[in-house]
């Protein structure tokens, strides 16, 4: 027995609560005061109980970090999750689940951890594009028909999401189902929102009115698939409105600014989504009455005022008293007007006829008589240079047309005689070319003959071959398919003949086969194989 098994029974034996106060003594007193540098993970805030949970992590290990309530009161400065800080405490074990924590008395920052780092440089990268813009975020829809929801289907954010539109106002939900964290998750989320932007209106699968792309809380390396390029940059292109609930209210991610809409929980998104039905039909109602009041308001305001109106109005007898009087006046000055109007009518006529005597009449007609003479001269003078210059500029003309008419004669006959030159060369280049073409397909189909002769199976018949056939004219391969007593066809080069099967042939072969047909049945194998898909090969052509 080895010496060590032999001293068990005299080894001291420890209760579980003894071995875990002894651990605990003995990383304290070598731990008592420590400073460790490392990047915060899965840091929420601090917990209803004041004290605040979360682990220190570099690129090799991880350890669990407590501040309690009293501590973090006092800290100027708060832990944020991924930034890498300098923290001084004191190593310690948790019995109840036998693990060691640093218990934290001071925190410094030491820089933004690498996820954090890389988080901000993407986000100015995607700010500089205009991503982030506010000019590129849609209104969201009031009462959205259809919902699609991108998150993980096993997860409690879809139930919170259902169960919250069910309470609010129910509406049609389309889920796509993905992965939230891990490897390929990024270019589901991004296919999903891509898929939903796709669908076409109208079609079998509606689309949806709104989308929301929802996940849980979790650590910086959990969300880290919402501030991928690919996620941020699909949520920027789409063109359904999109509202992203991402983790917490105190988580951030790259898709919050991209989205038209950022809800802190999948909850709250659910609630942005769709108003509260209760609350409309309330709302509805109480407009309704509302528009009622006032109709009837208002109609019995355009009573009174019609009243009032009514009450204001002048008689009849008032309005049109000033203009029957001023009526009779014009009536009684009516005679008086129209005899100083005729006595005015014939001063003017007699005026008139004053200066109308015969002298001046018969003046006025010689004068008259004298410019139509000259008129009449001008005009003839006018109308016989006209004519000489119009037969000028036709003799001009018709001069021009003869010209241009034996011209263009000549010019026709030249062109025709290059076209008929020119038609007797290209017919002469066709025949040279058709005769070529002709010669050409004569040697093909020449060749081609030959080639089909060489070909042929008649070529083996006429070398002493023989081609066998079933009653049903196809070719026999092997001397096994044919029955006894039936009735073959053999076909030679001059001709064929028919022929009945022997049984004994069939079974086996005889003792003394003739020369003739000892030399036929290879042949007829051999043919059978190259005919089997066409017996007569014909002519190509």
């Amino acid at each position: 027995m080895p010496p060590t098994t032999a001293a068990l029974p005299n080894s001291p034996e420890f209760t579980v609560t003894e071995l875990s106060s002894a651990l605990k003594r003995t990383v304290e007193d070598a731990y008592g005061h420590v400073r460790v540098r490392g990047e915060i993970s899965g840091f929420r805030g601090p917990h209803s109980s004041g004290h605040c949970y979360f682990a220190l992590k570099d690129e090799g290990a991880k350890i669990e970090a407590v501040i309690w309530k009293g501590v973090h009161g006092r800290m100027r400065f708060k832990p944020q999750e991924g930034l890498e800080v300098i923290a001084t405490g004191k190593l310690t074990t948790y019995p109840g689940s036998s693990k060691y924590q640093i218990v934290i008395e001071a925190i410094e920052p030491a820089g933004i951890g690498a996820l954090m780092a890389l988080m901000e440089e993407r986000k100015r990268k995607l700010g500089a594009e205009g991503l982030f813009d506010e000019a590129r975020k849609q209104l969201l829809p009031y009462l959205p028909e259809v919902i699609g929801v991108v998150t993980s289907p096993t997860g409690a954010v879809i139930r919170d999401i259902l169960h919250r539109l069910q309470d609010r106002f129910p509406r049609r939900v389309l889920v796509w189902p993905v992965k939230v964290q891990g490897d390929g998750s990024a270019e589901q989320i991004a296919a999903a929102i891509h898929g939903f932007n796709a669908l076409p209106e109208g079609g079998s699968i509606p689309r949806p009115d709104l989308l929301i792309v929802a996940r849980g809380g979790g650590s910086l390396e959990d969300l880290w698939s919402f501030n991928e390029e690919i996620v941020v940059r699909a949520a920027a292109d789409s063109m359904i409105p999109l509202i992203s609930a991402v983790g917490h209210e105190t988580d951030i991610t790259l898709i919050d600014f991209a989205a038209d809409k950022r809800a802190p929980t999948p909850t709250a998104a659910a609630e942005m989504a769709v108003p509260v039905r209760a609350e409309l039909f309330v709302e509805v109602g109480q407009l309704g009455h509302r528009a009622m009041l006032c109709f009837q308001r208002g109609q019995e305001r355009r009573r009174s005022e019609l009243r009032a109106a009514t009450r204001a109005l002048p008689s009849a007898a008032a309005l049109l008293a000033i203009p029957r009087q001023r009526l009779d006046g014009a009536a009684a000055a009516l005679p008086r007007a129209l005899r100083a109007n005729s006595h005015a009518h014939h001063r003017r006529f007699a005026t008139a006829c004053a200066g109308l005597t015969l002298k001046v009449l018969r003046a006025q007609v010689a004068h008259a008589t004298q410019r139509l003479a000259v008129n009449g001269e001008r005009l003839k003078h006018c109308a016989r240079a006209g004519l000489r210059h119009r037969r000028d500029r036709f003799a001009a003309l018709d001069a021009r047309f003869k010209a241009s008419k034996l011209a263009n004669v000549q010019a026709q006959r030249k062109a025709l005689a290059r076209d008929r030159e020119r038609t007797q060369r290209l017919a002469e280049r066709a025949r040279r070319a058709l005769l070529i073409a002709l010669q050409r397909q004569q040697a093909r189909v020449a060749s081609c003959g030959q080639l089909l002769g060489a070909l042929s199976y008649r070529g083996v018949l006429a070398r002493g071959f023989a081609l066998v056939r079933d009653a049903q004219g196809l070719a026999v391969h092997a001397a096994a398919a044919i029955d006894p007593g039936a009735r073959l066809s053999l076909e030679f080069a001059d001709g064929r003949i028919g022929a009945t099967a022997d049984g004994e042939s069939a079974a086996a072969p005889r003792s003394k086969p003739a020369a003739k047909p000892a030399t036929a049945k290879p042949a007829s194998t051999t043919t059978a194989k190259r005919v089997s898909k066409s017996v007569d090969q014909g002519s190509l052509f």
